[in-house]
């Protein structure tokens, strides 16, 4: 018999998506700053406009992002920049990787944006995991932007 893994189990599980709200924005920095890859802490978001309050203005202002919840805890989110056709923020708690959760919410992110916008894009480490999965889910049109980064954009179906 085939022993079930934390990892297999919750390859069968959807977690639920919903609408981000000022209430999720806590669980959100604990999100953020589980991360092995993009790590940055309070202080370096806070410089760059990134606190609990800017965060809480985005999600009650506009349609901006989703948070994957399981069993209520949040355990991934999302974030666009709507005017700007970014998608600027997706992150999963590491015990959660490799789930579906970041295409899932990737996918909505795409959805929320081909609705304004022709075309949109984001920028990532080149060697990350979260490349890796943009490029998958047909995220192209590279472009080095130094550091390590890179662009990608995405065309709407």
């Amino acid at each position: 018999m085939k022993r079930l893994t934390t990892h297999s189990f919750m390859k069968n599980f959807s977690p639920e998506i919903r609408p981000a709200s000022a209430t999720d924005v806590s669980a959100m920095f604990k999100v953020r700053a589980s991360v092995g890859e993009n790590t940055m802490t309070a202080d370096e978001l806070s410089a760059i406009g990134v606190t609990p309050e800017t965060i809480a203005l985005a999600v009650t202002s506009a349609p901006c992002a989703w948070v994957a919840t399981i069993d209520e805890e949040v355990v991934g989110f999302a974030m666009v920049d709507l005017d700007d056709a970014c998608l600027f923020a997706l992150f999963v708690l590491p015990k959660h990787e490799g789930c579906g959760i970041g295409s899932r919410l990737t996918r909505i992110c795409e959805r929320a944006l081909f609705e304004r916008h022709p075309a949109a894009w984001l920028e990532t480490a080149n060697g990350s995991r979260a490349a890796r999965l943009y490029r998958h889910l047909g995220w192209g049109s590279e472009v080095e932007i130094g550091g390590g980064d890179i662009r990608l954009k995405k065309q709407r179906p």
